[in-house]
């Protein structure tokens, strides 16, 4: 491993046991000496526990991402404007982070992402998820723009803070979104990552609600990357009928059962359609007779 090799010669060169000589180094004691860390991860490790005050820094800013801007750590960090600054310049010295611009516009990029996940894996959990709560309120207070823009990206840091609600409502808006655009694909990636997260929460008030919320965009994307005949696109249409029975929207019923009907028709399951069909009529005269 390349970063392994490196970082190791950085290790030797950081120690005692080297003299600059000038044109070459000169060992002052038995190389034995020296501990050679086992794993690239506890070589970047020892580099950042030599750098106490900015460790802190480099896990906040793990926690961004492998890329992150000036203006998002400064309203993590609890020290002021110049701490930080000089805590990032260590950094950028150290060559853990490269710099592109000058603060409050500076972006910052982790050398490799090993480095990011050495710093983020060194995190408690606890502290972790206080991170990750923290930059979703801070995307929400001060970066209206990224919110409307990457709801996935609110989405993610929701989760992994463990709130599963907050998450799961962002992975829809981020479903919906990406459906309006056509980009199918990513609808049924966002609109998935939400019901994983809905379905590790326990039962309670307002699920079956949000459950319903995602897949009601899930049917149409899978529709559009599948076919309307596909039999991915059959279970979604089903749960999402159950649950609009379930909380009594006949609105979205309609439409759910539509969909349906139309899939065993191109399936070429008649006597299912007729069903279907049978019951549109129903809800339809049911809600002629009630007005709405």
């Amino acid at each position: 491993v390349p970063l392994y090799v490196e970082e190791l010669t950085k290790t030797i060169l950081a120690s005692d046991i080297l003299r600059d000589a000038g044109k070459h180094f000169e060992l002052t004691g038995p190389l034995s000496s020296l501990a050679i860390p086992d794993t690239l991860q506890e070589s970047l490790m020892a580099r950042l526990d030599r750098l106490p005050l900015v460790r802190e820094i480099a896990q906040l800013g793990s926690v961004l991402g492998r890329e992150f801007a000036y203006e998002m750590i400064s309203g993590l960090s609890a020290g002021g404007d110049g701490a930080l600054q000089e805590g990032l310049s260590q950094l950028v010295d150290a060559e853990l982070l490269y710099q592109r611009g000058r603060p409050p516009r500076a972006k910052y990029i982790f050398k490799h992402a090993l480095v990011q996940d050495a710093a983020y894996s060194s995190l408690l959990r606890r502290t972790r998820q206080s991170h990750h709560l923290h930059v979703a309120r801070l995307l929400e207070s001060s970066f209206p723009d990224i919110v409307d823009t990457s709801p996935e990206l609110v989405a993610h840091h929701y989760s992994e803070a463990n709130e599963g609600e907050l998450a799961s409502n962002y992975f829809c808006k981020a479903g919906e979104r990406s459906l309006r655009i056509s980009a199918n694909k990513e609808a049924i990636a966002h609109l998935t990552k939400g019901l994983e997260v809905l379905g590790a929460m326990p039962a309670g008030p307002g699920r079956a609600q949000r459950e319903l919320n995602l897949l009601m965009p899930m049917g149409p994307a899978l529709i559009a990357t599948t076919g309307y005949a596909s039999a991915d696109v059959e279970p979604a249409l089903r749960r999402a009928l159950e649950l609009c029975r379930e909380i009594g929207d006949t609105d979205k019923e309609f439409s759910v059962l539509q969909s349906l009907s139309l899939f065993h028709l191109l399936r070429g399951d008649l006597q299912v359609t007729r069903r279907l069909s049978e019951q549109l009529v129903d809800l339809a005269k049911g809600k002629q007779k009630s007005g709405a």
